[in-house]
């Protein structure tokens, strides 16, 4: 089940967190496809915003609270960067251990590309992201979790860049017009980059 933010009632607050943290970014920008993006997500903003770092941590508890009610989460995971900075804050919420999957394997220290909590056979994990665009890396880490025996039932990100996002650029696009954050020429420029996919 791939889940994300529910934003039709959290637009406004995701897209103003967004905008005020300086994440979302408007301009020309090669994505890691080669292709040419008229926005930019990079969540690493939060970072440097507490107060739009816990609106949007609060907004994925909030999701993970309601997909706990019905489904039973072990562990939440991440794969390294973005979503592994975030991650924490949203574990804290929901009093849920955090494992971060390394992009490579680490060669000293801790070694292995499992960080955090140990994966236990059988545990279910609820995988969270930042961005998605092609969602593989995400896959490439959720393998490695399935291979260690959890179970992965659950895919959620903050945005959703082309696999269904356009909804959600959508709205949010409208939203930061709306607030006066951007302009109708940047609005127009995302939305017709966005209607190519």
């Amino acid at each position: 089940m791939i889940l994300g933010i529910h934003v039709s009632d959290n637009v406004p607050q995701v897209a103003d967190s967004l905008y005020r943290s300086g994440c979302l970014k408007f301009g020309s920008f090669r994505i890691k496809s080669g292709a040419l993006s008229p926005y930019y997500v990079d969540l690493a903003g939060l970072l440097s915003s507490p107060r739009e770092l816990c609106s949007i941590a609060e907004k994925a508890a909030c999701e993970i609270r309601n997909i706990m009610a019905i489904d039973k989460i072990d562990k939440l995971a991440s794969i390294e960067l973005k979503g592994a900075l975030i991650l924490p804050s949203i574990a804290c919420k929901v009093n849920l251990p955090c494992i971060v999957v390394r992009k490579e394997e680490k060669a000293y220290g801790v070694t292995g590309r499992i960080a955090g909590a140990e994966v236990v056979k059988g545990e279910s994990i609820l995988f969270f992201d930042d961005v998605v665009s092609e969602g593989l890396s995400k896959l490439e880490g959720i393998k490695l979790l399935e291979e260690l025996g959890a179970k992965v039932k659950h895919l959620m990100v903050v945005v959703d860049r082309e696999q269904g996002g356009r909804e959600k650029i959508s709205e949010l696009v409208n939203c930061l017009l709306q607030l006066g954050k951007i302009s109708i020429g940047q609005a127009d420029t995302v939305m017709n980059f966005v209607k190519r996919f």
